[in-house]
């Protein structure tokens, strides 16, 4: 008897529903956009037209954070796997820390210093605003806990328990799964010969674009045969909804606008929502990717340690 109660999707049937309700969305939202042939325009006659921006904005992250952290949860008596949750965490801010620190200087630009502390934190070639650090780490932890939320009380029906067979008994964690690398080598592809045949920016390389695929889908390649299991796919969808809406809000209506960062064009695949201040749709995909890798991440992680195993038995076998 499965232990996944109020009759969820099958595993493998979870992640294609989510993929069609994006669609459902995204498909008319990209024709409609589509017809917005010339992009809005802020008035930046004022030399700082949004003192402390970008710092104030993280709240979008860390509002949700105490909210969920220190009042739903607790009040719900959610239970939340700590060793798993700061795994997560320990394993996927780093790779935030790396965008920033090795390539903000080839894919980002920082036009309105005025909208930060004017603190620059570490990386290379000048270093970048603190906030940049905080907007990663406020933001694993948000979808993180966003996640965890829906799936421990609001869609609780649909999660696999603690103690159920799909979560503690397997054989090995790490597997292959050839789809993502097939996915993950064709958008690679796709942006290269966009960018050079169809782009309105042909010179120079998607490596954004890169970035977020490969940080996407080599932990799909080995982690979504084990972790499909046990997702919640909708709380996942939910969580990837709320998520999206939130960054795209952020971005296209605050951040491209008035300056808080801006995209290199040489590093974009070229595409870019007019509509949206001419915002890449690298930027769309941002926190698409890593809704989708934390989940699975924590997902492995918590049967990890779930079953009781050490660590390389669990992934090896």
């Amino acid at each position: 008897m499965s232990s996944r109660r109020g009759g969820g999707p099958a595993p493998k049937a979870g992640f294609g529903l989510v993929a069609a309700m994006i669609a459902m969305v995204a498909v008319p939202a990209a024709l409609t956009l589509h017809t917005v042939q010339i992009s809005s325009v802020v008035d930046v006659s004022r030399k700082n037209p949004s003192p402390l921006g970008y710092t104030v904005s993280l709240l979008l992250f860390a509002v949700p954070i105490v909210g969920i952290g220190f009042w739903f949860v607790p009040q719900e008596g959610v239970r939340i796997s700590k060793k798993a949750f700061w795994w997560t965490i320990g394993l996927l801010f780093p790779i935030g820390a790396a965008l920033d620190f090795f390539f903000a200087h080839i894919f980002l630009t920082f036009p309105n210093p005025e909208a930060t502390v004017g603190w620059r934190a570490p990386a290379l070639d000048g270093g970048v605003p603190v906030e940049e650090y905080l907007f990663y780490f406020l933001g694993f932890v948000a979808v993180l806990l966003m996640y965890i939320w829906l799936d421990g009380y609001w869609l609780h029906a649909y999660a696999v328990e603690e103690e159920a067979p799909e979560r503690v008994e397997f054989e090995r964690l790490l597997g292959f799964h050839p789809w993502s690398a097939v996915l993950g080598v064709a958008l690679i592809v796709a942006a290269i010969v966009y960018k050079r045949f169809f782009s309105a920016e042909p010179e120079g390389f998607p490596g954004y674009w890169t970035f977020l695929v490969t940080g996407a889908l080599a932990p799909s390649v080995a982690l979504y045969p084990s972790a499909r299991e046990v997702v919640n796919w909708r709380a996942f969808s939910l969580t990837f909804f709320v998520i999206l809406l939130t960054s795209l809000v952020w971005e296209a209506t605050l951040a491209v606008p008035y300056g808080w960062w801006g995209y290199q064009g040489r590093q974009m695949m070229g595409l870019r929502v007019t509509a949206w201040a001419g915002l890449p749709i690298e930027a769309v995909v941002l926190w698409m990717a890593v809704t989708f890798t934390t989940v699975l991440v924590y997902e492995t992680v918590k049967r990890w340690k779930a079953s009781g195993r050490p660590m390389r038995r669990a992934l090896l076998g």
